[in-house]
């Protein structure tokens, strides 16, 4: 199952490639949600191979992942993929610059199953597509007006 969205920032390419790429951020921002991360890599920068697992607790149950950073392309795209017991997750973020203040996000995730139980789980998303599209759109937007305040507060 494919989501994709993209939100118009006035925001230059290179200061919005600066919130997309602060994994410390994420990090910190995931601890606060309790989200256990590991960082398994040992890269001293950022770039392809930064690995994470990740556990977190949906529905009731202990969920892990493991989350690798395959693509690292300043100031244009991130590409990630992860894999659980049941799921393939490959997304990304891709960076257009539409003028010198205004850069376009594109956001992307797939949603694919490894097993029988979780292709039955994608089906019955599918019937909630329109609702969990909404809730995407809505938390990229939200995180595109955050980097738009974030980058006017340091501007002013």
């Amino acid at each position: 199952m494919k989501f994709s969205t993209r939100e118009d920032i006035e925001v230059p390419q290179d200061a919005v490639f600066s919130a997309v790429s602060d994994f410390a951020g994420f990090e910190r921002v995931a601890l606060r949600n309790k989200v256990e991360l590991t960082r398994l890599d040992d890269l001293a920068a950022a770039g392809p191979g930064m690995t994470w697992r990740i556990r977190f607790n949906w529905r009731g149950k202990k969920r892990s992942l493991e989350a690798v950073l395959r693509e690292y392309d300043p100031p244009r795209a991130v590409r990630f993929t992860a894999e659980s017991a049941g799921f393939r997750f490959e997304g990304g973020v891709t960076l257009v610059a539409l003028s010198r203040k205004r850069t376009r996000l594109a956001v992307e995730l797939d949603v694919r199953p490894k097993t029988m139980a979780t292709r039955l789980m994608i089906q019955s998303m599918k019937l909630a597509k329109g609702s969990l599209s909404s809730r995407y759109e809505a938390r990229v937007r939200a995180f595109a007006q955050r980097i738009e305040e974030d980058y006017r507060s340091t501007v002013a």
